[in-house]
């Protein structure tokens, strides 16, 4: 009887304890896709972190620009957040003036807040950017490089 005991123990623990590997693991330190050269200047990788999942409901995609490169004017259908995991970024609103933002800053755009962000102009950056699922950004707006390079000046000497 103590041996049933015993084996019906170790069975039970070895079932409860075991590990499965049904897991889906994906890694945000890939440095993802190179984007296509649509709705921004310069080069940027893309790794769609966590993309459409109905349960979330959000997104998250790591995003990384090289020095001197730009996203245009856009806005999203829900609020976004950007998340600076390395370098420096430029960022800005509609109606408000640009500002740096740096590794470890976390800056929420609201739903349907025309705004645009890049690296910096001597910068590569990389962030998280974590936004509602479902809804495609909407582009509204080129950046220049000649609006770029005038703000690049202006950050400058702040």
């Amino acid at each position: 009887m103590k041996n049933s005991i015993l084996s019906l123990f170790i069975l039970v623990s070895t079932s409860v304890f075991s590990q499965s590997t049904d897991y889906n693991v994906s890694s945000y330190l890939t440095e993802g896709t190179k984007a296509p050269n649509t709705h921004y200047i310069g080069e940027a990788w893309l790794n769609a972190i966590i993309h459409d999942d109905e349960e979330l409901g959000y997104n998250i995609t790591k995003a990384t620009f090289t020095a001197n490169s730009t996203l245009d004017w856009h806005k999203h259908g829900t609020a976004q957040v950007l998340i600076i995991v390395d370098g420096e970024a430029y960022y800005q609103e509609k109606g408000n003036d640009p500002i740096i933002l740096k590794q470890g800053d976390v800056i929420k755009c609201k739903k349907d807040i025309e705004h645009w962000h890049s690296s910096t102009k001597f910068s590569d950056v990389t962030y998280l950017a974590l936004y509602g699922g479902g809804q495609p950004t909407s582009w509204t707006e080129v950046v220049t490089q000649e609006y770029y390079d005038m703000i690049a000046q202006k950050l400058k000497h702040n």
